[in-house]
């Protein structure tokens, strides 16, 4: 039987962001004092030899290089766009309240395959991660990343939701009520076991 890999699910710190605003694909930055308290707590417990990759978002990217300043016997973290939070489109920046709730049940009802905003639909969010979990976790190293039992991804809620479902479901497709509640909280992870494929 295979070995497994264990993946470590790393959200980014608190964003400066007015709270009540949809802010998925933009770039915003991260507190800094909850950026280094966060980097702080992931150095005391990452094991040696974990490999670091980030989202192509400022507010990941700012955790990802705080921690590898504190461990820098790990390889410098690799950014991966593929890794960035669901694009809520033209809700981007919006107040949560203002949306008109038409677009809320327009989603919960095709909530797989409906673009909320526009975008990017759950289909597409779980496509791209399924394809990072195969090309970085559960098969061969690639692009300059070296084989090691655990990865670290520092990343955003919606990715880290759709991992665990993939997780449990490779499949899935999901109704809105099977979409995962829980999330780390801002600076906390979640640590999944991976099977490899190779």
């Amino acid at each position: 039987m295979s070995a497994s890999r264990r993946l470590w699910l790393v959200r980014h710190a608190r964003p400066l962001v007015e709270p009540g605003l949809c802010y998925g694909s933009s770039d915003l930055p991260a507190d800094a004092a909850d950026t280094a308290r966060a980097a702080h707590e992931l150095a005391a417990v990452l094991p040696a030899g974990a490999t670091l990759l980030m989202s192509g978002l400022r507010r990941a990217q700012q955790l990802a290089l705080a921690l590898h300043a504190l461990r820098p016997e790990l390889a410098p973290p690799v950014s991966d766009p593929r890794l960035n939070e669901m694009d809520f489109g033209r809700f981007e920046l919006s107040r949560w309240d203002a949306i008109d709730r038409a677009e809320f049940d327009a989603w919960t009802a095709d909530f797989h395959s409906h673009r909320f905003g526009g975008r990017e639909s759950v289909a597409e969010l779980l496509a791209r991660v399924g394809q990072v979990l195969r090309d970085r976790v559960q098969g061969h190293p690639s692009a300059g990343m070296p084989d090691s039992r655990d990865r670290v991804w520092f990343t955003h809620a919606g990715v880290i939701r759709a991992a665990s479902l993939l997780h449990a479901q490779p499949d899935a497709r999901p109704r809105a009520t099977d979409w995962p509640v829980h999330a780390p909280a801002f600076g906390g992870w979640l640590r999944l076991d991976w099977p490899r494929l190779d």
